[in-house]
């Protein structure tokens, strides 16, 4: 059986959203935090990762980028929404 995909949202220090897929959000996250790995997003360079907010499971790659790119364009306050998070705090 293949290994599941994922699809996260981490939530920067400031507030903000980042949105990845992988197949170890675990692993993909620490790489996020560690200021020394090549492989972190350029996003996280001046406002650190702070943690995973929202994670869903999907069935192959191509569903993972399909589902991260229609979040990539909901407004900020349906991805709030979707990670059940209160803005106003």
């Amino acid at each position: 059986m293949n290994q599941p995909w994922w699809v996260y949202i981490v939530q920067t220090r400031s507030g903000k959203f980042y949105t990845g897929i992988s197949t170890d959000i675990e692993r993909r996250f620490s790489e996020h935090c560690n200021p020394e790995n090549a492989k972190r997003a350029k996003f996280f360079r001046s406002d650190p990762a702070q943690s995973i907010v929202y994670c869903e499971a999907v069935k192959n790659r191509s569903e993972a980028s399909k589902r991260e790119a229609a979040i990539k364009k909901l407004s900020r306050q349906k991805k709030c929404d979707l990670v059940e998070f209160d803005p106003s705090l």
